[in-house]
């Protein structure tokens, strides 16, 4: 089975819903964790990271908890089935890149996924729609326990799990949420949010998370220190940030409509005749035109438009879901006018938007 039949459809996929995903679109924990004895994958020689593997992977496809499930060694998938892997958010830009010796495991909900030997020996993540910080974190602590009962891990009572990169050092987690922010970013209030958690030592990033830039107003926000604190503190931590963050969106979103109505109503306005009506266009413009349709939803514009749709757009546009389509290969000006025709052909029945009373 190829991971293509393994992962459940765009379609279905996008209708998973969670609580307060009007804003919040997605949940992550994810712990780092290392073999004892054996050197970190960045300094690792073939041999020694196919000897991780060996071990790893086994251990991992024994958990009754990822049944039923994906497993694949990175050499043994194409180049198009990692970018898919990164567009659905299931591995790192990173992880797509390495070769022999790294692996991954994908359960079929797509709730749980395990990177073997990306930075360290060991990234595993729970996922979940919506702001389910605590029901991640507790398939994932369920699963790294597990997990430590097959696997040696390197510990030191005095910093906890030792990871490759120094702020993953103690607890190893890293706790995010990915948080849809229109409202904030046409107030103009998005740096003011960005500086307050940056102040707090949450990190704040892009749509495919460091280094990237924020698409379709998607911010990631996560911690940024793993050491000195406990994971239970770190979860409250970031779970009162986010439901602050949420909190200032809904009211960047009621200010707007109450002092700025027609200027949100243009741009929702414009953001539907462009996608309805453009005959070539790029995955950047679409992902922050769609930002603005998935804002009209929520504000009732769309008579029985629903989320879903939006967010399968969203991933079907994208480069290699869109390549995944079509058996030739195609160049970047032959996806802009593909990317258009399909956006035309999903909104033709939608009606234009029409101001909420």
């Amino acid at each position: 089975m190829t991971i293509h039949e393994f992962l459940a459809p765009p379609a279905v996929s996008c209708q998973r819903s969670g609580p307060n995903d009007q804003i919040v679109m997605s949940s992550r924990v994810r712990l780092a964790r290392n073999l004892r004895k054996l050197p970190f994958p960045s300094w690792a020689k073939k041999p020694d990271r196919l000897r991780v593997l060996e071990t790893i992977l086994p251990a991992v496809e024994s958990l009754p908890q990822l049944d039923p499930h994906f497993a694949s060694a990175m050499d043994d998938l194409t180049p198009l089935d990692r970018q898919i892997l990164v567009e659905r958010h299931l591995i790192s830009r990173e992880h797509a890149a390495k070769s022999a010796g790294s692996g991954l495991v994908v359960n079929q909900e797509e709730s749980i996924c395990v990177m073997i030997n990306e930075e360290d020996h060991l990234r595993m993540q729970a996922l979940r729609p919506g702001l389910q910080i605590k029901a991640c974190w507790q398939a994932i602590d369920a699963l790294d326990s597990a997990l430590e009962t097959k696997l040696d891990y390197a510990f030191s009572p005095e910093l906890g799990y030792l990871t490759a990169c120094p702020t993953n050092l103690g607890t190893g987690i890293r706790v995010s949420a990915m948080l849809h922010l229109p409202g904030l970013v046409l107030a103009e209030e998005i740096t003011r949010i960005i500086n307050a958690a940056n102040k707090l030592n949450f990190a704040v990033r892009g749509l495919y998370g460091e280094g990237t830039e924020a698409l379709g107003n998607v911010f990631q926000v996560s911690n940024q220190m793993t050491l000195g604190e406990s994971e239970t503190q770190i979860i409250e931590r970031i779970s009162k940030a986010l439901n602050q963050i949420i909190e200032e969106e809904e009211n960047a979103r009621t200010t707007l409509l109450e002092k700025k109505p027609k200027s949100v109503f243009n741009h929702i306005g414009r953001a539907y005749g462009i996608l309805a009506n453009a005959h070539t266009i790029s995955s950047k413009e679409t992902m922050n035109l769609l930002s603005l349709l998935r804002l009209g939803i929520d504000l009732g514009m769309f008579k029985g438009l629903e989320r879903s749709v939006t967010e399968e757009i969203f991933l079907l546009t994208q480069p290699a879901h869109l390549q995944q389509q079509h058996t030739e290969k195609l160049g970047a000006e032959e996806r802009d006018i593909l990317r258009a025709d399909m956006v035309r052909d999903r909104l033709r029945s939608v009606q234009r938007p029409q101001a909420p009373k």
